[in-house]
């Protein structure tokens, strides 16, 4: 298996979540990497936090999200950060995040996160009038697409799990 990078940033360039993974492959929605139990991740550059539960991130090729297919007993089964279309250089993958989540919970509750902090980051980070509008687009479409199990939210990860050490 193949290391890989994680990169999120904020608009703006600062540095937001990142930490390691291993590439599983590729398929029609994009690329597969495995985030193991007791990966460790940072937020910029806070304090490490070890991840107690394995997830399946999907880095689409061409849309504005990246998804977390996480595994039990995490509270979450489906986390989908609203983002700028994700960007590999050699082993690493970049996007900008842009505050909006999807969230569908274990107990089927599907959750629309962070609104407020869209709005304020809207006037602080100076978000241009079309991002705002791709994010909220993109949010509305994983609403629906996360609800209604459509694309790789029905189940597409089960296969790459499969494929986890």
């Amino acid at each position: 298996m193949t290391d890989v990078r994680i990169v999120f940033r904020k608009y703006g360039g600062a540095l937001h979540w990142n930490h390691p993974a291993r590439l599983l492959g590729e398929d029609e929605h994009g690329v597969w990497v495995e985030v193991p139990g007791g990966t460790v991740a940072r937020k910029g550059e806070g304090p490490p936090v070890r991840w107690e539960t394995t997830a399946i991130m999907l880095f689409p090729r061409d849309a504005w999200w990246t998804a977390s297919f996480n595994t039990p007993p995490h509270k979450s089964e489906i986390y989908v950060d609203v983002t700028t279309i994700p960007e590999w250089k050699d082993d690493e993958v970049t996007m900008l995040d842009l505050d909006l989540d999807v969230i569908r919970m274990r107990d089927g509750r599907l959750i629309l996160d962070d609104v407020d902090e869209f709005a304020e980051h809207q006037i602080l980070l100076r978000y241009p009038p079309e991002l705002v509008t791709q994010a909220e687009e993109t949010a509305q479409w994983l609403l629906d697409a996360v609800g209604q199990g459509i694309g790789p939210f029905g189940g597409a990860h089960l296969d790459w799990l499969s494929k986890t050490f």
